[in-house]
């Protein structure tokens, strides 16, 4: 009896799902069908690799060995996949990419339409997705590319410096918030804003900077999502903290400075390490780099 590729796949399924009601229904098939399966592979590694006597199902310590190794194998396999369909000449390939929230409101247009430009063959799968998720993403091979910010990393990323990202209070341009000369941040504690939810980065940075400068703004509204922020702060008189690069697009929108200025932020593109790097994922590479530097 040879192991074949469908029996690592069924055995992950179960041990993510925790049943094998849920896994054999995941996987389009019969229960009995999809035990039996599991008892093969357990009868070729001559070892119990799940505890079925529980409520759920869970890996055995001989288990959670095999399924670490398992997973490491198939997502090797997958990249062997796309490294014998990775096409040179780029005119086909398709490239997996996540950013942080804030790069779509003013960057990932720019990237895709320059992508789309040089390389119509290439099909670009476009991700939002904190930091977290974002390089926890690139480990498991789910993505090929990600945008965020340089720092700290989970051992196995790389970061490329991109740009420096700048932020600035936001108002309505019906409402400015004075008469550009930089704002004192002492005045920001009298002031209500609204401002991006807590899971993203941003809205840590300004908390940070209030943090270091003892004030503490009122948050009037919360928004977790760039589009929905800027709609608030154009209908209302509250303010806001946005990247520079939005608010310069955005003629309805009016810029203060803050005194002392929101420190900037590095702004990174992020890869596995070790991972094949796709002809699709190099030519972006590039562009991305190119793009930057025309925009700087």
């Amino acid at each position: 009896m040879a192991l074949e590729l469908r029996h690592l796949r069924y055995l992950l399924a179960v041990a993510e799902n925790g049943t094998f009601t849920r896994a054999a229904e995941e996987l389009h098939l019969s229960q009995p069908t999809l035990s039996q399966q599991i008892k093969q592979l357990e009868r070729m590694l001559g070892a119990q690799l799940l505890d079925r006597t529980g409520r759920t199902v869970r890996l055995t310590d001989a288990g959670e060995a095999y399924v670490h190794h398992a997973r490491r194998a198939l997502r090797d396999l997958a990249a062997a996949e796309r490294a014998v369909h990775d096409v040179r000449d780029l005119t086909r390939g398709h490239l997996r990419l996540a950013v942080t929230p804030t790069f779509t409101a003013y960057l990932t247009g720019p990237l895709a339409a320059e992508l789309h430009s040089r390389h119509p063959g290439i099909t670009l799968t476009l991700r939002e997705m904190t930091q977290d998720r974002i390089e926890a993403g690139l480990l498991a091979d789910e993505i090929d590319l990600g945008i965020a910010f340089a720092g700290t990393h989970l051992p196995g990323i790389t970061a490329t410096e991109l740009f420096t990202e700048a932020l600035t209070l936001v108002t309505s341009a019906r409402h400015p918030a004075g008469d550009r000369r930089a704002l004192p941040v002492e005045e920001l504690a009298w002031k209500q804003l609204a401002l991006l939810t807590g899971d993203f980065a941003t809205r840590t940075h300004i908390n940070d900077y209030f943090a270091r400068h003892g004030i503490s703004p009122r948050t009037a509204m919360e928004a977790n999502s760039i589009q929905a922020l800027i709609a608030i702060v154009r209908r209302t008189t509250l303010a806001t903290v946005l990247p520079d690069a939005i608010a310069q697009d955005h003629p309805h929108l009016t810029r203060t400075p803050l005194d002392p200025p929101l420190p900037v932020r590095t702004v990174a593109l992020l890869t596995r390490a070790d991972a094949y790097r796709s002809a699709a994922a190099r030519a972006f590479t590039d562009l991305t780099h190119d793009v930057v530097r025309a925009c700087g």
